[in-house]
């Protein structure tokens, strides 16, 4: 349907959706008056450069932001285990130094006990009660041993064991079961827990 009137006045063609007003043309699409609209604010409003561009610029700033957060991350972890190498080397250089100050803290008493049985010798006659007293010290002093681990390997009468023996010399038996076997022992060897810890010299029937 078409009406037409005066050139001066509204023309309204439905079939297009056209309006004419004094001869302007208008259409019904929304879209087009905003276009208009937004070509009045010149041709760099809404530029897709400056916008790509204004895009760059922020993520250069946010990866300067980050880079510059991972270098201070770096610099203090470096910094702490810088600290904890050097605290770490401290306390194993005063463990090794000072390992055994526990276990020679518990020696100390027996050398009071010798010094008191030195100076009862000198003045004591009674041969009786200064053996007493080294045997009592003697007790005492393989008991704390026991304590700590450390046992006598038992050797005499025993066979020859290159794991716990070591041969000083060999001596010819008449026997035939003492032959291989421990005749003497000339110095005590000691397990501490399941280790040898000293091998016992020992004399071997041949």
């Amino acid at each position: 349907m078409v009406k037409k009137k005066r050139q001066d006045q509204v023309e309204i063609k439905n079939d297009d959706n056209i309006i004419i007003t004094d001869n302007k043309e208008y259409t019904n699409d929304p879209g087009t008056s905003s276009d208009r609209n937004s070509s009045n604010m010149g041709p760099e409003a809404n530029s897709p450069d400056r916008a790509n561009n204004d895009k760059v610029l922020t993520n250069e700033i946010s990866v300067d932001e980050k880079l510059a957060e991972m270098q201070d991350k770096y610099i203090r972890l470096s910094a702490e285990l810088d600290n904890y190498r050097r605290r770490t080397l401290r306390e194993k250089m005063e463990l090794s130094k000072y390992a055994s100050e526990t276990i020679l803290l518990k020696i100390i008493p027996f050398m009071d006990d010798f010094d008191r049985a030195i100076k009862h010798m000198e003045t004591s006659t009674d041969c009786i009660s200064m053996k007493n007293g080294i045997d009592l010290i003697y007790g005492k002093f393989s008991e704390f041993l026991k304590q700590n681990g450390i046992k006598e390997i038992e050797s005499l009468n025993n066979s020859f064991n290159v794991d716990l023996h070591e041969a000083i010399a060999k001596v010819p038996v008449e026997e035939e079961d003492k032959k291989g076997k421990i005749m003497e022992v000339l110095l005590k060897g000691y397990y501490l827990q399941d280790k040898v810890l000293r091998f016992s010299k020992v004399v071997v029937g041949e």
